[in-house]
């Protein structure tokens, strides 16, 4: 499911929802009511005429489920397409960029006007079914009038009633009817408020989070020593991703992931920081199993950088301050230099207080990777995650950053995912994986001596590099 599709699930459709109860439940309420006094009077003039009366209704409701039946699939239809139009838009928005740059305006041009066709013929159909339904309803209501009429007449010719009994009844049977049509048209209101709540209810039942442990353990005095015991997962159950995962890696050790693409390296940091959980095995950290921790102290264990940075739209000062929120600018401009971003940061418009745009496009890739080491140095965690955290910078930034990494790592626990494997020579341990399981593991003099799957990567890419010059 689309960003934009759970928008508009979130706002179209709680919004449809809560327009339709706003409006329609009090007037429903409210013709219920006079239906039920009316009726009261209109059985205190003559029983049989009311029964009379009071047979058009089944007819009514006869035309009332017919039309519901034929127009629900077109407004459940209608907001379905509503959903596609604003994930389509907010996708296209979001990478404009790249449609502009693969020439593929007309085609997303063309898919946008197919959805937007459907749109309009499902609004079109349900709303030209519906609003049949105030006609039928007025029409049904005519023909109890003149049946009323026409039994009143005789019924006064008897003497069985006075005319002006009649005249009294006929007024009741028009106040029968128009709350009546009343009521059909709100339940014409509630089909969009039910195709509506349809998709709400299907977005909250997704399967949520397992809950919290209700005696969590303390997170004070962590060193950072984490294990995996026999790790198995994977996105769905039928499609294992890691098959069996273990290792243990002590405080203060530098441990590098590497292996080819989808053998599993970013799962794992996943894994460890529990955003998903685990088919079998466990993850410890100092010996306690994670998921005994609360999944906001767990987190707060962690430093991480990305491969794909993450800034948001706020000053630079803000951002850097993310990583700690009680910090002051002093610590912030303190981590930033760490970083190696102070200095660019300072020739920026309003330097600390330049605003980033919501894409955070004003400034350059390898600055916002910057800014996002600086936010994990103000974090000081215990343990430090990085995603090839220097790829989008230049070589000499990069010598920059690894000597204030270094710093950084020093005590700390670190998990280091790298594809360029010339970085992580100096890793206490690095572990090779290869479809979801560790064929090697050792420092990488040991591992090059062994002349295995991670020498072959090794030489792979410094044959890579020799082709390339």
């Amino acid at each position: 499911m689309s960003h934009g599709e759970v928008l508009s699930r979130v706002t179209n459709d709680v919004d449809t929802i809560e327009q339709s109860f706003r409006q329609t439940l009090a007037q429903l309420v409210t013709s219920v009511t006079t239906v039920l006094g009316v009726l009261i009077m209109m059985l205190s003039i003559s029983p049989l005429m009311t029964a009379v009366a009071v047979l058009i209704l089944p007819m009514s409701l006869i035309v009332v489920m017919f039309i519901v039946k034929k127009s629900q699939k077109y407004f459940k239809q209608q907001q379905e397409y509503l959903g596609h139009i604003n994930g389509q838009v907010e996708e296209v928005y979001g990478g404009l960029s790249i449609v502009k740059a693969f020439n593929a305006e007309e085609q997303y041009l063309h898919e946008f006007n197919k959805y937007n066709d459907v749109l309009y013929s499902s609004a079109w159909k349900s709303q030209m079914m519906s609003g049949i339904m105030m006609p039928a309803m007025n029409f049904i209501g005519n023909i109890g009038y003149v049946v009323v009429s026409i039994l009143g007449s005789y019924l006064a010719i008897k003497k069985v009633i006075q005319v002006g009994d009649i005249l009294s009844f006929l007024q009741y049977v028009r106040n029968l009817t128009n709350p009546i049509a009343q009521t059909a048209q709100v339940a014409n209101a509630l089909q969009s408020t039910i195709a509506a709540a349809e998709r709400v209810f299907e977005f909250l039942n997704e399967e949520e989070e397992i809950p919290e442990t209700q005696t969590p353990a303390a997170i004070t005095n962590i060193n950072g020593n984490v294990s995996f015991d026999h790790v198995r997962f994977g996105y769905k159950s039928d499609k294992i991703v890691i098959k069996d995962f273990s290792a243990d890696i002590k405080q203060g050790q530098k441990i590098a992931i590497v292996g080819p693409t989808g053998a599993g390296k970013t799962t794992i940091v996943k894994l460890l920081m529990r955003f998903y959980e685990l088919n079998s095995g466990s993850i410890l950290v100092d010996g306690i199993n994670i998921k005994d921790f609360k999944r906001e102290d767990l987190r707060n264990l962690f430093g991480m950088v990305l491969q794909d940075t993450w800034l948001f739209n706020g000053t630079i000062m803000e951002n850097i301050r993310y990583g700690n929120m009680n910090a002051t600018d002093e610590e912030v401009k303190k981590a930033a230099d760490s970083a190696y971003a102070d200095h660019f940061i300072r020739a920026l418009p309003n330097s600390y207080q330049m605003v980033l745009n919501e894409e955070a496009s004003n400034i350059s890739q390898g600055q916002k990777q910057l800014l996002t080491i600086a936010r994990a140095i103000l974090a000081n965690p215990k343990i430090l995650i990085l995603d090839e955290a220097t790829s989008s910078v230049d070589t000499r930034t990069e010598v920059l950053i690894q000597k204030a990494m270094a710093k950084l790592m020093k005590g700390r626990t670190n998990f280091i995912i790298a594809h360029r494997l010339s970085t992580i020579r100096d890793a206490d341990m690095i572990l090779v994986m290869n479809e979801g399981d560790i064929v090697e593991q050792g420092s990488h003099t040991e591992l090059l001596q062994r002349n295995g799957f991670y020498a072959k990567l090794y030489n792979s890419q410094f044959d890579a590099g020799e082709e390339a010059s």
